[in-house]
């Protein structure tokens, strides 16, 4: 009996790589990473900095915010479920992030999922 794969295709923020794809980049390379923010954090100890994780198919993607980047985007990175951000791979010792230099606000596009117009 012959199975066919289910295959969900879900839309990608243009010009984005995938989170997987991360890992094999190499540092200050300069990238933009979409997903849904799973998690925001701003340590105490961090002096105005924030750090996020966005998920997508494929897998997570951890962003480093500074604070002058934070206090340009504020809006975005409190509020938004879906961001694309642009910014410089950092990749040392396997643990891999994009410290941010531009956050995009893309949660409009979770509305046409549910509609189904994506």
């Amino acid at each position: 009996m012959n199975r066919v794969r289910s295959h969900v295709v879900r839309p990608s923020p243009p010009s984005c790589i995938r989170a997987f794809e991360l890992c094999e980049t190499s540092s200050h390379t300069k990238v933009s990473v979409g997903g849904l923010v799973i998690v925001r954090q701003k340590p105490m100890t961090a002096k105005g900095t924030i750090f996020l994780t966005l998920e997508d198919e494929t897998g997570f993607a951890n962003i480093i915010v500074w604070k002058n980047t934070f206090e340009k985007y504020r809006q975005e990175v409190t509020s938004a479920r879906l961001l694309r951000v642009t910014g410089t791979v950092q990749n040392e010792q396997n643990v891999v992030h994009v410290i941010a230099n531009k956050i995009e606000d893309l949660s409009h596009w979770l509305d046409t999922l549910a509609l189904g117009e994506a």
